[in-house]
């Protein structure tokens, strides 16, 4: 009996005991989905965050407000330090004499509103506060228009400049937009520019996004402190260390850090973000891996049960192919398929529920490039074929044992 045989072999199995087959395939698709869908929610929001840091470069850092809030640890108590203030970033871009580009910007809120004559978004809209530079290094292109320049930042122009999905939803497919008012948080503002369309990103979604002069969202802010960012782009790598040396320097004496005292405020490399998901990656991975396992551990169980059933429930037809020739080896093997065969079909399932689970989970967290993980597809029906082996071995190894005469008189 060849292999195809055995494949049809195994498929009859399966649909004379229909109920049971299923079941045991649901368990294993189970186990495979929690395997891949982990796994392709994990790679799809690291390629989205990867590649957001790869528009930064590792010719960057930020600087922003200090993140403890005065906890504990081993009974010493962690020092407050109040948030960056507007007057001390302004003064740091000023101040700041390395060779380098600054970009200031600043979350206004997430839930605007815009509006523009009869057209309105929904209230979801990122308003963003920033000054010229920041287009440029976060790598953004503008599509139409221009980019705020120094003159607008300094006085706090009421211009703006709005993501493609702003453009989209308010003016028509060949309407420039250039010069047209629109409304947000009670102020109107002349559109200067709009950006090319960019998707989600670990910076946020800027399609959905119009940003401002970083003075006029201060001004809207209306006394509310804001998490400014400050971040600094060099030209040349190697520059770095320098850069931010001289960053920490100009930072601490506009903040009146004294000398000994650690830094008020918390300066980060674009590369140290970049390790830091790679590991809470990694850490995602680990457990995706455990819950699959378990659960195909259980599969695997299930499946051995199964089998050893029909060992017994078939040994009659164990004893007829022997006795006509059929040798241990070819009995081993028609069991072996048939265990293999259940587990393709649950891991057939499972890698289509991963997949799907897997991008709306990433999905849900912000992502919106959808992915076809072929590793772990591949991977999963691996690991289905490895669990048919090891969980049908055992009931094969005790099929092709079986006496044929006793067999033929099993009742």
């Amino acid at each position: 009996m060849n292999v195809i045989e055995n494949m049809r072999e195994g498929l009859r199995s399966v649909q004379a005991n229909l109920l049971r087959s299923v079941l045991t395939a649901l368990i294993v698709a189970i186990g495979i989905t929690a395997l891949v869908g982990a796994l392709t929610a994990v790679d799809g929001v690291e390629k989205s965050i990867n590649s957001s840091l790869s528009s930064l470069g590792a010719n960057t850092f930020d600087i922003t407000s200090k993140t403890n809030r005065g906890g504990s640890t081993q009974g010493v108590t962690e020092k407050l330090y109040p948030n960056l203030k507007f007057n001390e970033v302004i003064r740091f871009t000023n101040q700041y004499n390395f060779p380098a580009t600054v970009s200031l910007s600043a979350n206004l809120t997430q839930i605007a509103e815009v509006k523009r004559l009869s057209n309105k978004t929904n209230p979801n809209v990122t308003v963003l506060g920033a000054n010229e530079n920041y287009v440029t290094i976060k790598g953004l292109d503008i599509k139409q228009g221009r980019n705020f320049s120094p003159i607008e930042i300094e006085y706090g122009t009421q211009v703006v400049i709005i993501g493609h999905k702003i453009f989209t939803t308010l003016f028509k497919e060949n309407e420039n937009p250039i010069g047209e008012k629109i409304s947000f948080l009670g102020g109107q503002f002349k559109v200067i520019g709009v950006i090319i369309e960019k998707g989600q990103s670990f910076e946020g979604n800027f399609d959905n996004m119009v940003i401002v002069p970083i003075r006029v969202a201060n001004q809207m802010a209306k006394g509310r402190s804001l998490w400014y960012r400050l971040t600094v782009g060099v030209e040349d790598i190697n520059n770095v260390d320098d850069a931010m040396g001289e960053a920490t320097g100009v930072m601490r004496r506009i903040r009146q850090d004294h000398v000994g005292n650690e830094n008020s405020f918390q300066l980060e490399r674009s590369v140290s973000l970049a390790e830091r998901t790679a590991q809470l990656a990694g850490y995602v991975r680990t457990a995706g891996f455990l819950i699959g396992f378990v659960t195909l551990l259980g599969s695997s169980i299930a499946l051995m049960n199964i089998m050893l059933v029909s060992v017994t429930e078939r040994t009659r037809e164990i004893g007829v192919r022997k006795a006509l020739g059929a040798t241990p080896l070819r009995i081993r093997q028609q069991f072996v398929t048939e265990a293999i065969v259940v587990c393709l079909l649950g891991g057939a399932l499972g890698v289509l529920l991963g997949i799907g689970i897997g991008n709306l989970g990433a999905r849900f967290l912000g992502m919106e490039s959808y992915i076809i993980p072929w590793v772990w597809i591949f991977f999963g029906l691996f690991v289905c074929v490895l669990v048919g082996l090891l969980a049908g071995y055992y009931p094969a190894h005790k099929a092709s044992k079986l006496d044929p005469i006793e067999s033929l008189r099993f009742e």
